[in-house]
């Protein structure tokens, strides 16, 4: 049996890759910056593996984004199972449909418009309590999220063109919601079960950039790793973080309630492996769900922040996919 991973970002996953060859797990890494096919030959593998990132636009590679859809595709077409097929790309790289999916499931959000055009933000944005955030419907690492703290800022914003809706010229329309302590949780999933729960904490001059495996950026913006302390908190590791860390990161325990309305989620969007996110409204101390990330790649240092590698439990999850195939 042999599994095809892939995958565009050059480092997330070089964890995956050594998982998999300590299992002597055959399997083959493609591109999804460079894919070629052949409609009418069946993929050299047996299993595909998702791991492909909405951010992609970010390192230059936006013309992978939407040939990943087709590509999905066309392994389905052949019934070649997949972990985090089409239907589960076409969640994570649309935020206005997680917004439906939230809505469906009667789980709280920030109240939240969808706009294709930079003349209908201030309408939608009417209403609305500000701060107001414009988010591009295809994110990843919270890219070109712009904060907007009143009606003349996005005004001007507006007049002078400068409003950024994204590589498909759409984009949420958002209430900003002042989270507890400045923190944000993050439910790693996988197969339906929580994987691991961590509280992510950043700076205040951070920006939006939460992703769990960019837990420190250069001063250029670059996310590197880091090495988190024995107490929890992130520290420089030599030669691999050259600031300040940019967040900081801890395991931490999700109210049940709120863990069974994101099992409910992966169940109902059909994802195999998934990272939900979510807030406690510092103004009245509620639950808000902001973000459903199908690609996992999994915090930085794990072992030493959630007690065990979930690279490790990713591959047995896989090798349960391969046992059950004919």
């Amino acid at each position: 049996m042999r599994i095809g991973i892939l995958h565009e970002h050059p480092e997330w996953f070089l964890p995956l890759f050594g998982a998999l060859n300590r299992r002597r797990i055959e399997h083959v890494r493609i591109d999804a910056t460079a894919l070629r096919w052949d409609p009418t030959e069946r993929p050299a593998y047996d299993l595909l593996v998702n791991r492909m990132s909405p951010s992609a636009y970010l390192r230059g590679h936006g013309h992978s984004i939407f040939a990943t859809g087709a590509y999905l595709q066309y392994v389905e077409s052949w019934d070649v199972p997949v972990v985090n097929g089409s239907a589960q790309w076409r969640l994570e790289i649309s935020k206005s449909a997680q917004l439906d999916l939230f809505d469906a499931l009667g789980m709280p959000f920030p109240r939240s418009r969808v706009i294709n055009h930079a003349s209908q933000a201030l309408a939608a944005a009417d209403r609305l309590q500000y701060p107001i955030l414009i988010k591009p419907n295809i994110g990843g690492s919270g890219a070109r999220i712009q904060r907007f703290e009143r009606w003349e800022d996005l005004g001007a914003a507006v007049a002078g063109d400068t409003l950024d809706l994204g590589i498909d010229a759409t984009a949420l329309v958002q209430e900003f919601l002042p989270a507890a302590d400045g923190s944000i949780t993050r439910l790693e999933l996988l197969d339906g079960h929580l994987l691991y729960a961590i509280r992510i904490t950043p700076p205040a001059d951070h920006g939006f950039n939460l992703c769990p495996a960019d837990i420190c950026q250069t001063g250029h913006g670059a996310p590197e790793a880091v090495r988190p302390t024995d107490r929890g908190g992130p520290t420089q590791v030599e030669g691999m973080c050259a600031t300040r860390p940019a967040m900081q990161i801890e395991a931490t325990e999700a109210p049940a309630e709120v863990l069974e309305m994101a099992r409910r989620l992966a169940r109902r969007a059909g994802l195999d492996v998934c990272g939900i996110e979510y807030l406690i409204d510092g103004r009245d101390g509620r639950p808000s769900f902001y973000d459903v990330n199908a690609l996992s790649n999994f915090v930085t240092e794990a072992p030493r922040i959630v007690g065990f590698d979930p690279f490790d439990r990713f591959v047995d999850y896989l090798e349960s996919r391969l046992a059950v195939l004919p």
